[in-house]
């Protein structure tokens, strides 16, 4: 019989996590900026040059541009485009859009990656909730990362804070992947999944954890552009993601301007019966 084998995943060393940190600080105000400027009648071209100006300035350099062939520094992905959106002149944010900017950046060889979702004016009660929900589960997963546990308790706490706000797809075609030297590497971090399964975690190694959440089906559809990710139903959809390291003493959110210090409190604040219902 032969035995199944987890991946080999990439431990670094407290200098190597410190030049991710570095690069993760200018992904957070890369990301910062181009989220600032979110308005009615911005181009998703317009904000990729805000990402990259920021990029650029802090001597660093965008990992998504090129990779692939992909055209830009940022994902700008829209209403019921999930993930991959290639900024274009052309694609002019609406009132009541929702716009996922996804980006990352490289420093001395060392990756960060990060994205946030944005609404665009006054979106629908719904739209907001969506937003909400996918953030705080992408908290609920970060909140998992600890030595000891498995790669299945991030991808549970994820999956259970999503189903215990309402019935949100989550989509399962895509999701989180570990990262350092290079921007994708194992193991790959599901967006739904049993817990104590999976590799373990332990100090050094880093995750980008990336929940995607839809108000309809999770099924998703590639567009003729080979990169644009879009739902089958044609349903809006949410994406947050940040790259986090294992430590010691718990998660460190890399991406995030605190180390994750304001994220994890917010979640800590919860009322009990939520966050027991959203952990179970």
């Amino acid at each position: 019989m032969r035995m199944r084998r987890e991946p080999a995943i990439q431990v670094k060393t407290a200098a190597q996590l410190a030049a991710m940190a570095a690069a993760g600080q200018v992904v957070a105000s890369a990301l910062s900026a181009a989220a600032a400027a979110v308005a009615p009648g911005v181009s998703t071209a317009a904000l990729d040059a805000i990402a990259a100006a920021e990029i650029r300035s802090a001597g660093a350099t965008p990992s998504f541009l090129g990779y692939h062939g992909f055209p830009a520094t940022i994902c700008a992905s829209v209403n019921d485009e999930i993930v991959h959106g290639i900024p274009r002149p052309a694609r002019l944010l609406r009132d009541g859009d929702v716009v996922s900017i996804d980006c990352g950046a490289v420093m001395d060889g060392w990756h960060a990656d990060a994205a946030l979702t944005v609404p665009v004016g006054t979106v629908t009660a719904g739209l907001g909730r969506l937003i909400d929900t996918c953030e705080r589960a992408l908290w609920h997963g970060l909140a998992a990362a600890q030595p000891g546990a498995r790669i299945g308790d991030i991808s549970h706490a994820v999956q259970r804070c999503a189903g215990s706000a309402g019935k949100y797809g989550i989509v399962e075609d895509y999701g989180g992947h570990g990262i350092g030297s290079e921007m994708h590497m194992d193991p790959p971090v599901p967006n739904a999944g049993r817990p104590g399964r999976g590799p373990v975690l332990a100090e050094g190694m880093a995750l980008a954890v990336e929940p995607l959440l839809v108000l309809g089906g999770p099924g998703t559809r590639l567009l003729d552009d080979g990169w644009t990710v879009v739902t089958e139903d044609g349903s809006p959809a949410a994406h947050f993601e940040h790259t986090v390291a294992i430590t010691a003493d718990g998660p460190r959110v890399l991406t995030a301007a605190d180390g994750g210090r304001d994220g994890f409190a917010r979640l800590a604040q919860l009322p009990p019966r939520e966050l027991a219902r959203s952990n179970s």
